[in-house]
């Protein structure tokens, strides 16, 4: 059984979520494709042959090319050397690049896509949760400099998002766990019953083989298909999907990107809702469950480095403007809004709570 979910928008595509979907690649890719590259982790070459050959098998030239696991993957020289290797396949505007892997693979094999010729089509498959659930959707790519996460990217939906939970097996625990940030970010935005699903067994929520996991996924999927179908380009309700990033890529920064970005969500997502309960836009008991909900299933609740530097950092937060850092805050559970220039004190008494 297969479930399609639409992003609307622009430019339409389809979420495919189930087991063993990979027949449904060469649709997604389309016929006028010649030249299929596929970027892919190095650390999956078991999942990116079967991707290979189900390409090939539709006639396609299919040629693949790995890149550094994890957020190696996201550096300008990585780029690079993907644009070389296009050129050298003469890739052209009807041909389509594949990405294979986790969120950074995908979100490096889009900007690819977007900056080659300008932009030419992408499918991705993500293989891990995160992926899943966040990277891969929405059309959003992207590489990271010295100076920050993300900063360097571009809008480019995908043509097709395939997501077959078979890889989900496959995951370490700890990041599959990590994974769960997002969903349960899905969760306190737009979507409760998410929550009542994790409470109700953390346990079986933190097992790729839980008999929820295939809910999970596409609960949280839609509620970021809703949300990107109207607004791809974060002008207005995208900023909700922000919930918990603004610290979180502070802190990614601060530890050189080696701290798991769904354990920094989840450290940022108690800190915006500290900030939501001095503000006094959010009640106290909901701040306690963002702290159980992920607690309960293995993620931090807390963090401990210096304040100037994370807040420092802070200031080139993609949702500020000008000299106005936002927030994305949260007014109850699926009530999400905005919380604009802030005072120090608050922002740092916010802190306070979470360095506890």
């Amino acid at each position: 059984m297969t479930t399609r979910i639409r992003v609307g928008g622009a430019a339409p595509y389809d979420v495919v979520i189930g087991t063993g979907v990979l027949g449904e690649l060469p649709a997604m890719v389309g016929e006028r494709a010649r030249t299929v590259a596929v970027v892919h982790a190095e650390g999956l070459p078991e999942i990116a042959r079967p991707v290979c050959g189900a390409l090939e098998r539709a006639g396609h030239e299919v040629h693949a090319l790995p890149v550094p696991d994890g957020e190696a993957a996201k550096e300008a020289g990585v780029l690079a050397g993907l644009w070389s290797a296009f050129a050298a396949l003469g890739m052209t505007r009807t041909d389509v690049v594949v990405g294979v892997g986790g969120g950074a693979t995908t979100d490096l094999a889009g900007f690819a896509a977007a900056s080659w010729l300008r932009g030419v089509p992408a499918v991705l498959v993500p293989t891990t949760l995160l992926g899943m659930v966040d990277a891969a959707v929405g059309g959003k790519t992207g590489i990271n400099i010295p100076e920050g996460k993300n900063l360097v990217g571009a809008f480019h939906p995908p043509a097709g998002v395939l997501c077959d939970l078979a890889t989900l097996v496959t995951m370490p625990h700890e990041d599959y766990i990590s994974g769960l940030a997002e969903v349960i970010k899905a969760g306190f935005i737009a979507d409760p019953k998410i929550l009542e699903l994790v409470e109700a067994d953390p346990a079986a929520a933190v097992s790729p083989a839980g008999p929820a996991t295939r809910e999970l996924v596409e609960r949280a999927v839609q509620v970021k298909a809703d949300v990107v179908s109207c607004d791809l380009r974060e002008s207005g309700l995208r900023e909700i999907l922000n919930y918990g990033h603004t610290l979180a890529h502070a802190i990614e920064k601060a530890e050189d990107y080696r701290f798991r970005h769904g354990h920094a969500v989840a450290i940022g997502m108690v800190y915006a809702a500290e900030l939501s309960r001095l503000a006094g836009r959010l009640p106290a008991e909901v701040v306690e469950r963002h702290r159980a909900v992920l607690a309960s299933v293995g993620l931090p609740v807390s963090y401990g480095a210096a304040w100037p530097g994370l807040r420092a950092t802070m200031s080139i937060d993609k949702k500020a403007r000008g000299a106005t850092l936002r927030f994305v805050v949260l007014d109850g559970v699926a009530e999400p809004g905005r919380l604009e220039g802030p005072d120090e004190a608050l922002l740092a008494a916010a802190y306070r709570e979470v360095a506890r």
